[in-house]
């Protein structure tokens, strides 16, 4: 299967993907681990990559879609891949569109990943780092410390990352909107979106996602 998984930040895109991608045996082809790679491999695309992030600058499509491809391409995707992360944007995905005609293949599905506004906001703004092993990962309400501030594992001071902080997730959450979500319904004109809830625990969403991706 060729899946492109879709979600705003929060809905735990990354989660359902390594989940996804075991059970159905595909490989999970994220941007940033494509980016990590190109970049410590140093590869063309990667010094390209790493210039324009150097710079501060936002890393072209060209480039992120360089590297999507060359992935794709590769022995173990042959049987399909699960892209999380690419598409960000409608020329993207047409872009996209444009390289898979050009290899003879085609998408099975678009998994949309459901999750309400105000419950994004909540899991992450409510994770709390440990400042000592950021391994140690807590929540307000999800997972809350036996001492407030304080990490249960080490003993550690928690604190709430600057980007996890609301206003952030809501700025975060309007990029995803204009930027990400315009996808969907390109996609859905080509019936290929399957929506699910990603509300509940981790094992449910997968089991929801397994059952709606076999429909």
């Amino acid at each position: 299967m060729r899946i492109v998984l879709v979600g705003p930040p929060g809905a735990g895109k990354g989660t359902q993907a390594a989940f996804l991608a075991k059970n159905l045996d595909i490989p999970h082809i994220s941007t940033g681990d494509l980016f990590r790679a190109n970049i410590s491999q140093g590869t063309e695309l990667g010094l390209k990559a790493k210039s324009y992030m150097d710079a501060g600058d936002l890393v072209p499509d060209e480039v992120t879609i360089g590297m999507a491809k060359d992935r794709m391409e590769q022995a173990d995707a042959a049987n399909g891949f699960l892209l999380d992360g690419f598409p960000r944007n409608v020329a993207q995905a047409e872009a996209l569109d444009v390289v898979l005609k050009a290899d003879d293949m085609q998408l099975d599905a678009v998994l949309d990943l459901e999750v309400p506004e105000d419950e994004v906001v909540k899991r992450i703004a409510g994770r709390r780092i440990c400042r000592n092993d950021s391994a140690h990962v807590f929540h307000v309400t999800y997972n809350a410390p036996k001492e407030e501030g304080v990490c249960d594992v080490c003993g550690g001071e928690l604190f709430q990352r600057e980007d996890d902080s609301e206003e952030t997730v809501r700025r975060r959450l309007e990029v995803y909107h204009t930027q990400t979500e315009p996808i969907i319904d390109y996609y859905r004109a080509q019936n290929l979106v399957v929506t699910i809830s990603a509300l509940g625990k981790v094992d449910e969403v997968t089991a929801r996602a397994m059952d709606a991706l076999k429909k």
